[in-house]
């Protein structure tokens, strides 16, 4: 295997349960990019789950401040909404207290990708119950984005939602998308996504953004460090030359 040299590294946080972030990341990253994992406790996906991930925050950031990453991104939608509005930047100044990196959450990723693709109205297929739905549409509206149809797969069990086929992810935005919508958005890292969101924003016409896709654009642009990677989406495509002030 030739060497390439890493010129970047970024740190993951992701849930204990999670078995699609680590390969959806390593395929979606430049060579000369490496990964650095980290792990919270996490098997359902429900409230009390949500509260309890973030109680390893600090330690788990701590710990890939080590590997000298040049950023940590906490790839994980639902746990960083359950606070409400602005609860995702209160998890950011942990992270970056903690470690003296900067960092970035899933749903700071997703409020950031959509402002700068233009995007108001969406619509969301998610893997999750109705219940975790709520929190998470209810944080996109306090941002001032709004959801004009949602659809979820009711899964609780997060090593469930790793087992599922690409295809439902198809599926499900099919269901989920409205004409008036801008765009369809994928939450979940767990969901196996990647390898549908160009066919998807080619049968739609539209943007499809997954939660693995915005984290790595949201890291790369704090890195900047690369402006294009193809074969995921037109975010990752035309839009990491826009770097996050």
């Amino acid at each position: 295997m030739p060497f390439v040299r890493k010129t970047h590294r970024v740190g993951l946080l992701t849930p204990s349960s999670n078995t699609t972030q680590e390969p959806e990341f390593s395929e979606m990253l430049p060579r000369t990019v490496s990964l650095h994992t980290g792990r919270l406790s996490f098997t359902n996906i429900d409230a009390d789950t949500m509260v309890r991930c973030v109680e390893e925050l600090e330690q788990e950031s701590r710990k890939l401040a080590d590997a000298e990453v040049g950023v940590i991104v906490l790839a994980a939608t639902a746990p960083s909404v359950t606070g409400g509005k602005d609860y995702d930047r209160e998890l950011i100044k942990r992270m970056e207290d903690a470690s003296g990196k900067p960092a970035t959450t899933a749903s700071t990723a997703f409020i950031e990708a959509m402002t700068v693709l233009g995007i108001r109205r969406i619509a969301m297929a998610a893997p999750w119950t109705e219940a975790t739905n709520k929190t998470v549409v209810s944080f996109l509206e306090a941002n001032g984005f709004k959801v004009v149809h949602h659809e979820v797969m009711g899964l609780v069990r997060n090593t469930d939602l790793g087992r599922v086929d690409p295809e439902s992810a198809c599926e499900l935005a099919r269901r989920a998308d409205r004409p008036e919508a801008d765009a369809v958005i994928l939450p979940g890292g767990n969901w196996p996504t990647m390898s549908v969101v160009e066919r998807l924003e080619r049968d739609l016409g539209k943007p499809v953004l997954t939660n693995n896709a915005v984290s790595i654009w949201s890291a790369l642009r704090i890195l900047q460090s690369h402006d294009s990677i193809t074969g995921y989406g037109r975010l990752l495509r035309d839009h990491l030359g826009i770097h996050r002030s």
